[in-house]
């Protein structure tokens, strides 16, 4: 089933560099969440055959469906990253990033730089619609580079063929901090016809169903809320009650071991920020966990720290 019903609110996992990879992906899609999204997969990375970035191309056999997000705004490697994916017979879509403020990615006219050029990113958006083979072509954008001109992006991008949009309700200039403009993503949705996913800042399922009523959304995507909690998306659609420390320790050793059968050994020190965050739950000495874990490279060693730590009962919130 790689169709996506618009006819009813559709959740998704947000696209987050270093965070969801394969593995955390697939402890997120038990959890019910609707669509994932890799991680942002550099075009010009793709084309000079880097093999990292073709396991990044990777999917867990549950993902479905499952977009991968591009970056870039040179055409002629766009066509070409493309037609790599085209040769995957597992993907449901692929998404342009013209959302990432970070200045690596931005000084190259790539992520939310593209809302410097809107002529240049509608013909990027062209470019991936005319020669992708996947049902579904995508943007993922904030509400413009230093100001906001939210509604002109979202018309181009229907305009030059994508299927959907998911906005973030940021200006590239407000980063992560400033105030999520909700209005603004209603305004959006208000002048265009092509399905919405609202991003930022969603990070309770109270506050997910009242985004996705406020702005008239079809889907509500969210990223950052759900490191360290990937059961948010049970809590949204069923109503999940909080975890226990059983289900939360199952679900961290799911996911190490996971880490370490994806990246090999190395997987141990990749994990590390991903403990950081489980660690928040409430436990008595998650500092100094935490601390210890740090210095851990051995995966045999974190594995038994891990299961030592989240064996005990979690403190009163």
């Amino acid at each position: 089933m790689n169709i996506l019903d618009f006819s009813k609110p559709i959740y998704a996992l947000a696209p987050l560099a270093g965070f969801t990879d394969l593995p955390f992906r697939s402890v997120v899609k038990k959890f019910g969440v609707d669509l994932t999204v890799s991680e942002m997969i550099s075009s010009n990375a793709l084309v000079h055959n880097s093999k990292k970035t073709y396991k990044m191309l990777e999917r867990a056999s549950i993902e479905n469906p499952y977009s991968i997000q591009i970056a870039g705004s040179d055409l002629d490697v766009i066509r070409r990253a493309v037609e790599i994916i085209n040769e995957r017979d597992d993907i449901t879509a692929i998404d342009l990033n013209c959302g990432c403020p970070a200045p690596k990615v931005v000084n190259n006219l790539q992520g939310s730089s593209l809302l410097t050029d809107l002529p240049q990113m509608a013909k990027v958006i062209e470019t991936i619609k005319k020669y992708s083979n996947k049902r579904y072509t995508s943007v993922k954008f904030r509400l413009g580079f230093n100001e906001k001109n939210h509604i002109e992006i979202a018309k181009i991008c229907e305009g030059s063929g994508a299927d959907f949009i998911a906005v973030h309700g940021r200006t590239r200039a407000g980063r992560y901090k400033a105030p999520v403009d909700y209005d603004a993503l209603a305004e959006i949705k208000n002048h265009i016809d092509i399905p919405m996913f609202a991003n930022g800042d969603i990070d309770t399922p109270k506050k997910a169903k009242w985004v996705q009523e406020y702005t008239g959304a079809e889907g509500i995507m969210i990223g950052r809320a759900a490191v360290g909690n990937p059961w948010i998306f049970k809590q949204i659609k069923e109503g999940m009650s909080e975890p226990t420390s059983e289900l939360i320790k199952e679900v961290v050793l799911e996911h190490f071991d996971q880490m370490i059968e994806h990246y090999d050994k190395y997987g141990a020190i990749i994990f590390r920020k991903n403990l950081h965050s489980y660690s928040k739950a409430g436990y008595i000495g998650a500092s100094a966990f935490r601390n210890e874990v740090n210095r851990i490279e051995e995966p045999l060693e974190m594995r038994e720290k891990i299961k030592a730590f989240f064996s005990q009962e979690l403190i009163e919130q």
